[in-house]
This record gives structure tokens, C-alpha cells and sequence, in this order.
């Protein structure tokens, strides 16, 4: 007989610097499968600003990336017990947020970075939010394909959206292409697709210009 029980989880996200409450902005980056936040961090230094706040926070999902040791990797979910998963994840998402707004005054800006699987992950995160989001960039992923097309187009109204796509990602195919293109007609939401020339990886000079615009 299956049975589930709720219990509280300890978890650890990573910021661009200590908090001074003169951040202006909050930039919400949720990294690709098999990454850690310190990295992914790492990768975002270019970006760093006393008036931007970065918040990477990890997934709650560990495994070796090869075999039995070595480097470790992180995800958000796999098919197995998928909902209780989407569930946790928005819950522990939120935790952060709510945690990191309690130290302002005021409500600064939030822009949320999806990259690689974190991408699908942040849509089904700003899906529920309460608060607006400023800019939503889906980075060498998409949208999920789960969304309440009426709830999620009515949400991003006001925000702008944007596609990166590097031109030599083997991620990204033709068919994965136009399937994100129906999803996005059916949300009837505007999403601005941006190509430059890399792979599967992030272009912070583009990213810049983006959280920017």
C-alpha cells in the first residue's frame, strides 16, 4: 500500500552577494540537468551588479553524473513521481523567494532565467506566482508542455519573453522547434526568439543585453 508523508526538507540555493536592500532587481537563474548552483553561478559573474541580486537556487535531486563516484550533478525531475515533484519544486521556489523579499522594504523588479531543463521548471514556477514577473528568458529549453494555456497567457501578459537558441545547439531539433511554436500560439502569449552562434551553453553578453531590454 502506498503512502506519503510531508516533512520538512533542508535545501541550499547560492546568491550573487549579501543582501543590501538597494537591489533594484532580483534575477531568479534555475540551472540545466546535472549542474550545481555553484557553478551555474559561476558562469553569471559577468552579470553581476550591486543593483542586481542573483538567486541560483539548486534542485533537490543529487546523482553521480558517471557510475558510482566522481562528479555529482543535480535535476528537477524525472518522470517518476512527476507530480509530487512539480509540486515540491514550486514549494521550494517559493520558500526562497518569500524568504529573500522579507529583508526589503519595497518589492524590486523579479526576472526569472529557465536554462536547459531548468527552463520548463521556471514556466510551471511563474505559472503560480503571485507576483509579476518582469522578464521570463527561456534559455536552450521551453515552455512545459503541461501549462493551463488561460491561467499562463494571462500571467506573462505584461512580461516580456524571450527564446535563446545557440545556432550549434544539439539539443534543440526541428521537431522540438515547431512543437514549442503550437505551445506558445495555444498560450497566446509573445515570445521573442533570439539566436546567436554558440551551443548548449550560456552567451552571458546576450543574456545581458536581454535582462536589459
Amino acid at each position: 500500500m502506498k503512502n506519503a508523508i510531508r516533512y520538512e526538507h533542508q535545501a541550499h540555493f547560492r546568491i550573487s552577494h549579501l543582501v543590501n536592500r538597494n537591489e533594484n532587481e532580483i534575477l531568479f537563474a534555475l540551472h540545466g540537468y546535472g549542474q550545481l548552483s555553484e557553478y551555474f553561478l559561476k558562469k553569471m559573474k559577468p552579470l553581476f551588479q550591486e543593483e542586481r541580486l542573483i538567486v541560483v537556487p539548486e534542485a533537490t535531486n543529487h546523482a553521480y553524473l558517471e557510475g558510482f563516484s566522481g562528479r555529482v550533478g543535480a535535476n528537477w525531475m524525472t518522470k517518476h513521481e512527476r507530480e509530487a515533484a512539480i509540486q515540491n519544486n514550486n514549494k521550494y521556489l517559493n520558500a526562497i523567494l518569500d524568504s529573500i523579499l522579507v529583508k526589503y522594504n519595497y518589492r524590486p523588479t523579479l526576472k526569472v532565467l529557465g536554462f536547459s531543463q531548468g527552463a520548463a521548471t521556471a514556466t510551471r514556477w511563474v505559472s503560480q506566482l503571485t507576483m509579476p514577473v518582469d522578464t521570463l528568458i527561456l534559455w536552450g529549453g521551453g515552455f512545459a508542455h503541461d501549462l493551463n494555456p488561460e491561467k499562463f497567457g494571462s500571467k506573462l501578459k505584461q512580461s516580456k519573453c524571450f527564446i535563446a537558441l545557440g545556432e550549434q545547439d544539439g539539443m534543440i531539433t526541428e521537431e522540438s522547434l515547431l512543437k514549442q511554436e503550437e505551445l506558445i500560439n495555444s498560450l497566446s502569449i509573445k515570445a521573442e526568439k533570439v539566436r546567436y552562434p554558440g551551443g548548449h551553453d550560456l552567451d552571458t553578453e546576450l543574456l545581458s543585453r536581454l535582462l536589459n531590454i
